[in-house]
């Protein structure tokens, strides 16, 4: 069987299963949608946010991309997907919460460490190496541990992708704006692959703590 027909098959359980459950919901939803909280995740297909958060449709409002980065606000022509989904849950779906999550084992996040894909052509690894190139600044100091400590340099490169991401979504003036009046709330947190457990970021600390 394909990888698609097997995907076809998961649909017709979805038909027989969580559509017909969850009936009245999705009739709520032809209404529009309601969420609360957007969660900016990454793209990889261990990390999926409603399995992690355990939320039904409508429940958040979610962009994923490579290493779960956000860039910072920016004017310049050409094509902004991060900036405007974030544009539309803040200003127009108005959540009041906005969460990064990265996590372990990161791809993204490794190929910033090593440099693997630097001078890669464009479709061979090179959009990917100018994506994550938002990672240049804080790279040095992590990369200094890596080949020693190299778990170690990985969840510091993962832990600081966060931060990071959090930093950019302030140079956003809706953000920004919102979050200094108490209508929106930033959270980071970083998802362990090894252990299945949630850590959460204290921005004054600049620790992540798991979450019983």
């Amino acid at each position: 069987m394909h990888r698609f027909d097997q995907l076809i098959e998961g649909y017709r359980r979805f038909r027989r299963g969580d559509w017909r459950t969850q009936h009245r919901r999705w009739e709520q939803l032809k209404a529009g949608q309601a969420p609360q909280v957007m969660v900016i995740a990454c793209s990889d297909s261990r990390v999926d946010p409603t399995q992690i958060f355990d939320v039904g449709p409508g429940e958040i409002f979610m962009v994923r991309n490579v290493a779960a980065l956000v860039p910072p606000f920016e004017l310049s022509p050409g094509q902004h997907g991060v900036s405007a989904a974030l544009e539309f849950a803040v200003q127009f779906l108005k959540v009041s919460e906005v969460v990064v999550m990265g996590h372990g084992m990161c791809g993204g996040c490794r190929a910033a460490l090593t440099q693997d894909l630097h001078g890669a052509p464009p479709g061979e690894g090179g959009f990917v190496a100018s994506w994550i190139g938002m990672l240049d600044a804080i790279r040095d100091p992590i990369a200094r541990t890596l080949g020693t400590h190299g778990d170690t340099a990985e969840r510091a490169m993962e832990h600081a992708a966060v931060t990071l991401s959090l930093a950019n979504l302030r140079t956003f003036p809706c953000v920004s704006e919102k979050e200094a009046s108490g209508e929106l709330t930033l959270r980071g947190c970083h998802f362990s692959i090894a252990d299945g457990r949630l850590y959460l970021l204290d921005e004054q600390s600049g620790k992540f703590s798991a979450i019983s």
